[in-house]
């Protein structure tokens, strides 16, 4: 606690005094104390377009009283503001007589290091490989007419302090490498777009030149689309490849798995705890314990340990995830879940590694048994219904499958469906479970946090294709 309390005029025992005060007649609440250092550098039209620098420090005080929660935010961190902070907070809740267990359980675990990614490379050494990126793919492909590539690196420490002087910390550290080509032949330009990262150091990624994977990778997306046609239209087979795909399903399922939408019922799974909601050999789980990856967590926003949760298992809903004030009020227990984009954020039951488990089937049989379908490889934006689970995305590649054999890369593929149907529709699970690159950043209620998927190659038997050929 010493690196938030150094530059204040706050010792550790005020901060305890005024935590167990604030929180003596409250169901539950912490203080979340957060220091943040970030970078962002992009290269564009041949040259470093931007090279940014930030660093935040500040605190979120919360008091919670049956459903109402009571929060309040300061980027100075002083006895003054924490006062404040705790006369808002007492001043907005009525007294209550909690009787929530307020312990929160222990962990040895630690699924990434203690380190800041931005401090183990230099600014020079980064600079080089995004202007190594842009030279390598420019004489790589003489259709190349563009190339962004960009770097992104934080480093966040957290403290909660909860009432009668229980302290949990974690360091967080967090990367991402994008590289983005466009290509041009015959007048039609098209572009692709790849990224990795996750909860580790850049050197994870770039040593032995693995920063060229990245651009071979772009460059191949990009070459496919230059070559695609109009994609198909209408209900048909639908083969998602493994991996990246695994976001229809955080998008369309996941959501409507969170605590929170489940107890105010505004979730289509609300009333189906224990029921059949998918196909047979359909497991779903959300694990905040994979090292080192995006979306994993050593302790939640609250302090709570992170775990696997097991949400549909072999088609049956088994569990909602769940913060502390959602499983309190739905008379269970948090799975670690509670997240928060920065301090001046609430929480909110959020996922961490949302995945579908693997199966027995092979992607060629899934191919080879269709007639007449797609099969989509990865996804771009969506739009999702949380209440009722219907979605629409957006493929940025695909492939027609004619007689059990895939054909043409198509463009401008669209699926439309909603997610509890779509699980039931599954009639096949891959062998080939993988993992997302390390991408992905989840909005809800205005609030951004890295996320993880991941799938093996499922088939959907019917499914609903937008396109411009019928």
């Amino acid at each position: 606690m010493s690196n938030f309390l150094n530059k204040s005029d706050l010792n550790r025992k005020d901060v305890d005094d005024i935590v167990s005060d604030t929180l003596k007649n409250c169901d539950d609440g912490e203080l979340y104390l957060e220091d943040t250092k970030s970078e962002s550098i992009l290269l564009d039209d041949n040259k470093i377009k931007s090279s940014n620098y930030s660093s935040d420090l500040g605190f979120g005080f919360r008091a919670i009283s049956n459903e109402v929660v009571a929060y309040s935010h300061s980027n100075e961190i002083s006895k003054e503001s924490l006062r404040n902070s705790s006369q808002n907070l007492k001043s907005t809740l009525k007294s209550s007589k909690g009787t929530y267990n307020h312990e929160i359980p222990k962990t040895n675990n630690k699924f990434y290091e203690d380190i800041n990614p931005i401090e183990q490379k230099s600014l020079d050494s980064k600079l080089e490989v995004l202007n190594k990126v842009n030279d390598y793919l420019r004489k790589k492909d003489s259709s190349v007419k563009q190339v962004t590539a960009s770097f992104s690196g934080e480093q966040k420490s957290i403290e909660i302090i909860r009432s009668g002087g229980e302290a949990l910390t974690d360091v967080r550290p967090l990367i991402r490498f994008n590289v983005s080509v466009m290509l041009e032949k015959n007048g039609r330009k098209e572009t692709g777009v790849y990224g990795i990262g996750g909860r580790q150091s850049y050197d994870e990624y770039l040593k032995n030149d693995n920063w060229k994977n990245v651009c071979e990778e772009a460059l191949r997306i990009a070459s496919v689309n230059l070559d695609s046609k109009p994609a198909p239209a209408g209900e048909m087979k639908v083969v998602l490849g493994p991996g990246w795909p695994a976001i229809l399903i955080h998008e369309a399922i996941g959501h409507g798995l969170e605590g929170d939408f489940n107890r105010k019922k505004t979730s289509a799974f609300h009333n189906l705890m224990g029921q059949k909601v998918a196909s047979e050999g359909v497991t779903i789980v959300d694990d905040g314990t994979i090292g080192k990856r995006r979306g994993s967590l050593t302790i939640d926003d609250e302090g709570t340990p992170t775990e696997k949760t097991v949400l549909i298992e072999n088609g049956i809903l088994k569990n909602f995830m769940q913060d502390r004030l959602n499983a309190r009020l739905m008379n269970t227990k948090s799975t670690g879940s509670g997240r928060r984009e920065n301090y001046k954020h609430i929480v909110l039951p959020r996922m961490r590694n949302t995945m579908m488990m693997s199966g027995q089937h092979t992607q060629d049989e899934m191919i080879k048994s269709v007639n007449r379908g797609i099969f989509a490889v990865s996804f771009g934006g969506g739009q999702v219904d949380i209440t009722s689970g219907k979605f629409v995305f957006n493929c940025t590649e695909a492939y027609e499958i004619n007689n059990g054999k895939i054909g043409s890369p198509i463009k401008g593929a669209t699926l439309i469906g909603d997610g509890p149907s779509i699980l039931k529709e599954v009639s096949m699970v891959g062998n080939d479970m993988m993992m997302d690159p390390g991408i992905g950043t989840c909005g809800k209620a205005g609030q951004g946090v890295p996320v993880g998927v991941a799938q093996p190659s499922i088939l959907i038997d019917k499914m609903t294709v937008g396109g411009t050929r019928l």
